[in-house]
């Protein structure tokens, strides 16, 4: 396994980028470390293909460096990286059986029959396919296919590191879950370096042990799960991450209080905010509704199985909260915000707050 720096590396897909707007990585400065589980996540378009195919030397970048455990590899080919990488859909060989697919990386490298045989196997029972061994891949389903293109990534023990490009958009709902339990398995077991690309945060948030968000090309937040949803350090992430997602909400502030239009909130301390158009940032969760605080219009009540999402107008915003299943709206609603969920942004970051 490696440990992968990504050093101030830029990309432009231009021949001649003049602009930030140019470059589809703006800069990426990470390391990611031997070992870790991570997924890049973001939305269409923000660049975690792009870096993901960097870092595997299918593309090379336009500025900056590439190092394994120290080891320049920049202008090296994916083969020279010694980098697994599984792809969006199947890339596999129809006409081989699911054995000879997983095999062919390992005799591709003279790997002893032996050790083939032995390797294949243990990889077999993990994607669950040893009733299969003996199959043509082509009459295989989809889902199945991409679990041979899974294994031929885990058969090999002396890669650098593995690499998924959102790897399970070809299966289906139950499938998903399963797989990324055995990925996540076999993490803990072999100590694999993963770096796992997805748009999908519950994939992002169920396989990663850190997560980096991406977003317009720069990275905006890397964290635990828990972190991202207690503390987000850009707006995006809070947008992005949770559903329902951040009530985000333009105030002014006051030393310890913010006001939004006729409603002054306490501040659970005072924020470093110096300038910037301010808002304040609540996860739905945070939002109690009841009889005491300040005085919304709820439009709508969704009831999504083990609670309820409460839709309501707060000084003419929206504004989400969390209740529970059995919990009743009142017939005058008002809400409160735990000092605990809020958050203070300026120009979109998070500002610390002060005693």
């Amino acid at each position: 396994m490696a440990r992968i720096e990504v050093n101030h590396i830029r990309h432009s897909y231009l021949s001649n980028p003049q602009k930030d707007s140019d470059f589809a990585l703006k800069e990426v400065h990470h390391t990611f470390e031997d070992g870790g589980a991570y997924a890049l996540l973001g939305p269409s378009g923000c660049g975690k293909t792009t870096l993901l195919n960097i870092i595997s030397g299918l593309l090379h970048p336009s500025h900056g460096k590439l190092l394994f455990n120290g080891r320049d590899v920049t202008r090296l080919s994916t083969q020279e990286r010694n980098i697994a990488q599984v792809f969006q859909f199947p890339v596999i060989y129809d006409t081989m059986t699911v054995y000879d697919n997983l095999a062919f990386p390992l005799r591709n490298r003279r790997v002893p029959e032996a050790d083939v045989d032995r390797k294949v196997r243990e990889t077999l029972d993990m994607i669950d396919l040893a009733s299969m061994a003996n199959r043509k891949a082509r009459r295989l389903t989809a889902d199945q296919k991409q679990k041979i293109s899974l294994g031929r990534g885990l058969v090999r023990s002396d890669v650098n590191a593995i690499l998924f490009d959102e790897p399970l958009t070809v299966i289906d709902p139950h499938m998903k879950w399963v797989l990324r339990s055995q990925l996540k398995q076999l993490h803990r077991r072999f100590g694999y370096t993963m770096v796992y690309v997805t748009h999908d945060q519950t994939e992002a948030l169920t396989f990663a042990d850190r997560v980096v968000v991406m977003y317009d090309g720069e990275i905006v937040q890397i964290g635990t799960p828990a972190e991202l949803f207690e503390r987000p350090r850009h707006t995006f992430v809070g947008y992005f991450i949770g559903s329902p997602g951040m009530n985000v909400l333009p105030v002014a502030l006051e030393g310890s209080t913010a006001r939004l239009g006729a409603q002054r909130i306490e501040l659970p301390g005072v924020p470093k905010a110096e300038a910037g158009a301010v808002e304040l940032g609540i996860r739905p969760e945070y939002v109690r509704l009841g009889r005491e605080g300040m005085a919304v219009q709820v439009s709508k009540v969704e009831d999504v199985g083990r609670h309820k999402v409460v839709r309501a107008n707060l000084e003419g915003k929206e504004i989400a909260a969390v209740i529970g299943e059995d919990d009743e709206v009142p017939a005058e609603p008002k809400v409160r915000f735990d000092p605990a969920g809020i958050n203070i942004y300026a120009d979109s970051w998070r500002v610390e707050m002060g005693a």
